[in-house]
C-alpha cells in the first residue's frame, strides 16, 4: 500500500478544527447570496434540468440520477437522439482544482550529515510540505450518438498534463425496447453503487475508496482494483423504475492498462445486483452485492537475462473480491452507504508473484526477493514457494455518511477499515510468520462541498477536506531495535473544484 501523505492527528487536531470551523463561518455567509443550482453542464444544455434532479451533490447521483445514467444517459423521450438536439449543443465538460494542501509525512529514514559530509548513517524523522496546487484535468464528453445507442469518453491528465483515456466505452441501450437488456463494450467503471468515480473528496488517501484498493504487504495482485476503470465488455439490466438492477461484466485481467502489456489470455467477472425499496418519509432504501472472481498471470516469459516480457504472462492463478452495499436515507438531508467486502488471492500471488512492471526501488526490474508492493519475483518453471506461505485474506469496511443542508451545501464524513484475517508470511517478514496485524489500515475523512451557483453553462465547489490514515507495520524499521513501526499520514486541502 503506498501512502502519499503522512502526519499525526493529534498535533494538527487544533489546526484542522480551526480551519474547519472557519470554513464553516464563511460558508455561512456566502450561502445568503447563492443562486439556485442548475444541472450539470453537459447534461443540462441538452435537458434543462435542475442540479437536484440527478445530484445529491455535484458529481455525486441521487436516485434519479441513476436511473437517467442507467437509461443511457437519456430521459427516454423525443429529445434524446442527437438529430434533436440544438446544433450548438457539444456535449463536453472541462473539470479542474485549483488547491492549497499540506502534507505531513512521517517516519521518513532520511540520510545524517556531519561537517557538511554524509556520515553514512540514517535517521527517521517527519517532512511536511504546504502550499498550491493543481489537479489533473479531466475532459469529460458523453451522449448519444442515436436513440438508444450512447458513449462517454474521459481523456484526463496528472496535474503534469499527461493524458490517458479513462474512460471510453459505447453502449446499446434498451435492446428490443427492453430496460433488461443493455451492453457496453470499452473502457468502464464496474457497476459500483458506491461510485469511486463520483467521489466527494479529493486528498491523496481520502480521495479512493481504500476498500477497493488494499492490497496485503507483499501481494504481487494488482489487477483485483476495483475501483479502477477495467477494460472488458458488461451487461446491465434493471426494472423500468430502477428499483432492481442487475449487472454482469468480463474484463481483461489488466487493471484496465491498454496495449496488452499487463498480462495475457487472463479474465475476470464481475457480478452485481440490488433492490430498492420505499420506506416513505424515510426515503428509497437500496441493498446489493456484487463479487469479483478472476484469474491472472504469475509467470512471465523473458528475455536479456531475465527480463519478464510484458504481454506473455501465463501461470494463471485466481483471486476473489466479495461485498455487500446498503445505501440507507434518513428524510431529505441524512444518508449513509456501507460497503463491506472479502478479499483473498491465491498463495502466489501473497508472495509478491503477478506484477511484472513493478521495480526494485532502484531502477532495476527483476529481483529474487519480495519487497512489500514493489518488488516483482516471476513464476518461473521449478520455482518452489516458501516454507510456510499462505494465501492472504482480508474483511474491509466502508462507511460514508453525509448531510444535505441545502442542494448546493453537503459535509462529508467516512470511515475505513482493512483488516488482515490471514497474512501471506513466506519470506516477506524476515522468513517468519508476519505479525497479525501487518498492513492493517484504519482511515478518516471529514469535508463539505458548497456550491454558490451551478449554471447550465458552469459549476463551482468550494471545496474543504481532511484526511487521516494509519497503518499498521509499514514504516521504516527502527533504527535501534529493527521493529517494524507503524506510520500515520494525513492531510488538509482546500480548493475551487470547477467545470465549465
Amino acid at each position: 500500500m503506498q501512502v502519499l501523505s503522512r502526519f499525526h492527528l493529534r498535533k494538527v487536531f487544533h489546526s484542522a478544527t480551526s480551519l474547519f470551523s472557519l470554513a464553516l463561518v464563511l460558508a455561512s455567509v456566502v450561502l445568503t447570496c447563492g443562486e439556485p443550482a442548475n444541472a450539470l453542464p453537459a447534461f443540462a444544455r441538452k435537458y434543462g434540468l435542475r442540479c437536484s434532479a440527478c445530484h445529491e451533490s455535484w458529481p455525486m447521483l441521487n436516485y434519479f440520477g441513476q436511473k437517467f445514467k442507467d437509461n443511457g444517459y437519456q430521459l427516454m423521450n423525443d429529445r434524446d437522439a442527437p438529430i434533436w438536439q440544438n446544433p450548438s449543443y457539444w456535449p463536453v465538460v472541462f473539470r479542474i482544482t485549483p488547491i492549497w494542501h499540506r502534507v505531513s509525512t512521517g517516519k521518513v529514514e532520511v540520510d545524517t550529515y556531519a561537517n557538511g559530509a554524509p556520515t553514512g548513517g540514517s535517521a527517521i524523522q517527519r517532512i511536511t510540505s504546504s502550499g498550491f496546487d493543481l489537479s489533473g484535468l479531466d475532459f469529460h464528453t458523453g451522449g448519444t450518438l442515436e436513440k438508444n445507442i450512447s458513449f462517454y469518453l474521459l481523456p484526463s491528465s496528472d496535474s503534469t498534463g499527461a493524458f490517458h483515456f479513462e474512460q471510453v466505452f459505447v453502449r446499446f441501450d434498451n435492446i428490443a425496447h427492453s430496460p433488461w437488456l443493455n451492453f457496453k463494450l470499452g473502457r468502464f467503471e464496474l457497476d459500483n453503487l458506491l461510485s469511486e468515480k463520483r467521489i466527494l473528496t479529493l486528498t491523496g488517501n481520502g480521495g479512493i475508496y481504500q476498500t477497493y484498493h488494499f492490497m496485503p504487504q507483499g501481494d504481487g495482485n494488482i489487477f483485483g482494483q476495483i475501483g479502477d476503470n477495467q477494460l472488458g465488455m458488461e451487461y446491465m439490466g434493471h426494472s423500468v423504475d430502477d428499483r432492481t438492477r442487475v449487472s454482469a461484466a468480463l474484463v481483461s485481467s489488466s487493471d484496465g492498462n491498454v496495449g496488452l502489456t499487463t498480462t495475457a489470455n487472463a479474465y475476470t467477472g464481475f457480478v452485481a445486483a440490488s433492490q430498492a425499496f420505499d420506506t416513505g418519509k424515510l426515503g428509497v432504501q437500496r441493498l446489493g452485492f456484487y463479487a469479483m472472481v478472476g484469474e491472472a498471470s504469475t509467470y512471465y516469459l523473458t528475455s536479456g537475462g531475465g527480463i519478464p516480457i510484458l504481454g506473455s504472462g501465463i501461470g494463471n492463478k485466481g483471486f476473489s473480491r466479495e461485498g455487500f452495499v446498503g445505501q440507507f436515507y434518513f428524510g431529505p438531508h441524512v444518508g449513509l452507504t456501507v460497503v463491506t467486502q472479502h478479499g483473498s488471492d491465491n498463495v502466489w500471488f501473497g508472495q509478491g508473484y503477478g506484477n511484472a512492471e513493478a521495480t526494485d526501488g532502484n531502477g532495476g526490474t527483476t529481483c529474487t526477493t519480495p519487497i512489500p508492493n514493489g518488488c516483482p519475483v516471476n513464476n518461473v518453471p521449478g520455482t518452489t514457494l516458501a516454507a510456510g506461505s499462505q494465501a492472504p485474506s482480508w474483511n474491509g469496511v466502508t462507511a460514508e455518511g453525509h448531510y444535505i443542508y441545502s442542494p448546493q451545501l453537503i459535509f462529508i464524513g467516512r470511515y475505513e477499515a482493512e483488516r488482515m484475517s490471514q497474512q501471506a508470511n513466506g519470506n516477506i517478514c524476515g522468513g517468519v510468520a508476519c505479525p497479525s496485524n501487518l498492513g492493517n489500515i484504519s482511515t478518516y475523512t471529514i469535508g463539505f462541498r458548497y456550491n454558490p451557483f451551478m449554471t447550465s453553462r458552469a459549476g463551482l465547489a468550494w471545496h474543504n477536506e481532511y484526511n487521516w490514515l494509519h497503518q499498521d507495520g509499514t514504516g521504516p524499521a527502527n533504527l535501534t531495535t529493527g521493529a517494524l513501526t507503524n506510520i500515520n499520514t494525513g492531510e488538509i486541502l482546500m480548493g475551487l473544484d470547477f467545470d465549465f
